[in-house]
């Protein structure tokens, strides 16, 4: 499907065409390009700060009750790579992504952090071009109807979360992740993370994305811990 008849059928006030293209278009299209066109990490980076805002304004409302501890958890889940990459293929935008052709046969279009990236590079998008309004069209059609019901998402282990949890209850200070090594092509890199407490590393993990890498990092050092 193409990007302009997706916003018409979805009725998305749409007035530049050129940003939603830019959107869902990977690094590796980008850099087959016989023109020099840009990419959505730009864009990704604006959504990922328009979800951070919404998301914790919707669930602060909604529980009144719930201390600082317990909303930074639940947006937590709500937000991690696991959940919107399958948002963003509720939403139908696997469909429209933009791959190299290295890219594509590889698998691309179905890998889990591309997926979570273009759900936050077309929030983004749809910010910048729409406002507020449709934004929180697109949430409560994703993630806000999922706040109730969490448990089917309870497969998804969020290893950060646990992790920090654990560390708090001990009394030592928060957890950090510090990049070690980052590797490969823009189209298939590889990043190496250590999770680091008190100048102390704890694990240490390596993924296809920052977030995976953090994930692998905290379900590591959870592992050492546990044997201690």
């Amino acid at each position: 499907m193409k990007i302009l008849d997706y916003l018409q059928k979805e009725q998305i006030p749409f007035t530049n065409l050129r940003l939603y293209k830019e959107a869902f278009t990977h690094s590796s299209y980008a850099n087959e390009s016989a023109k020099p066109i840009h990419d959505y990490e730009r864009l990704e980076f604006m959504g990922d700060a328009v979800l951070q805002l919404y998301v914790s304004e919707f669930i602060f409302k909604k529980f009144p009750s719930y201390p600082e501890g317990e909303l930074t958890t639940l947006r937590s889940k709500l937000v991690r790579e696991e959940s919107l990459s399958r948002f963003a293929v509720e939403l139908g935008l696997d469909e429209l992504l933009y791959l190299g052709v290295g890219e594509e046969k590889s698998g691309g279009r179905q890998r889990s952090g591309t997926l979570c990236d273009i759900y936050e590079s077309f929030v983004g998008a749809v910010y910048l071009d729409c406002g507020k309004d449709e934004v929180l069209k697109i949430l409560e059609r994703t993630i806000f109807k999922h706040v109730k019901d969490l448990d089917s998402y309870e497969d998804i282990r969020d290893y950060k979360t646990k992790l920090q949890e654990l560390i708090q209850a001990d009394d030592r200070k928060s957890v950090n992740y510090r990049l070690v090594s980052s590797s490969g092509p823009a189209n298939a890199p590889t990043f190496v993370i250590e999770a680091v407490a008190d100048d102390m590393v704890l694990g240490i993990g390596e993924g296809s994305s920052k977030k995976k890498a953090e994930q692998h990092a905290a379900r590591d050092a959870l592992n050492k811990l546990a044997k201690k």
